[in-house]
């Protein structure tokens, strides 16, 4: 696709893999706007980035949801890639019986109803425009899950299919819908609590940071390439279904 020219809103847009989307696509001559629920840091995003656009908006809420369409259309009445990027990761122990689950509602309404309800609401508005896309930021997790974090890796599994139907429905309308894959990101701020458990206790990863992310998901884009993973999560991508489940056997063991 067109990868300069166009006007993006980004989902979670205010830090890591979001921010570093939005810095690379000012950088190569596109209209940004970032939303997210912490005001404080969609205005540090944009003091960084001037020429950012920002609105606070809470994509797991129904209302919010509807408002930001509303704000888009009067605002931005050009606006032709929606990134879905928000998310958030929790660390789940189902010995435990239902005391994690309240942080499993949050993931499932953040990582899967609000893509699939903010993209439905989208959809109409973008099929008018020159050049449309949709982007989802899934994870290496959708592929191969961790033991430890069940609801977040079933989410972004289940956001691969909706990726892979999407994209066949939405090709009837020209839109254009690419999936995203990270593998872990160093300077996330996703599951920091969960990080730190993990890094007290010793394991030390080698990891891209958001920025090397960023690029390598603009360089697909560019060259129309509607899965795009990097490092680990390319690997575990094109991985047949017996490595799968070697690799899955050795990180959760």
């Amino acid at each position: 696709m067109e990868i300069k020219g166009n006007t993006v809103l980004i989902t979670g847009g205010a830090t890591g893999i979001g921010l570093a989307l939005a810095e690379n696509l000012l950088e190569k001559g596109n209209q940004v706007i970032i939303c997210g629920r912490r005001q404080d840091k969609l205005v540090e995003a944009q003091q960084h980035h001037p020429e950012l656009h920002i609105n606070v908006c809470d994509v797991a809420d129904d209302l919010s949801r509807n408002e930001l369409l509303e704000w888009a259309k009067k605002n931005f009445g050009d606006l032709n890639l929606l990134i879905n990027n928000a998310g958030i990761q929790c660390d789940i122990d189902f010995t435990k019986g239902t005391a994690d689950l309240i942080n499993g509602q949050s993931e499932l309404k953040i990582n899967l109803e609000a893509p699939i309800f903010l993209t439905a609401l989208f959809i109409p508005f973008l099929a008018t425009k020159n050049n449309p896309a949709i982007v989802n930021i899934t994870s290496g997790l959708g592929f191969i899950p961790a033991t430890g974090m069940p609801i977040y890796s079933l989410t972004k599994a289940a956001m691969h299919s909706y990726s892979l139907t999407l994209r066949q429905q939405l090709a009837r309308v020209g839109i254009k819908v690419f999936e995203a894959i990270p593998p872990f990101i160093l300077d996330s701020e996703l599951n920091m609590e969960g990080r730190a458990k993990r890094f007290k206790r010793g394991i030390k990863i080698q990891a891209p940071s958001s920025a090397e992310f960023a690029a390598a998901v603009i360089k697909g884009l560019q060259e129309n390439e509607y899965e795009i993973g990097y490092g680990t999560s390319e690997e575990w991508r094109k991985a047949s279904r017996a490595d799968q489940d070697r690799i899955f056997e050795a990180r959760n063991s």
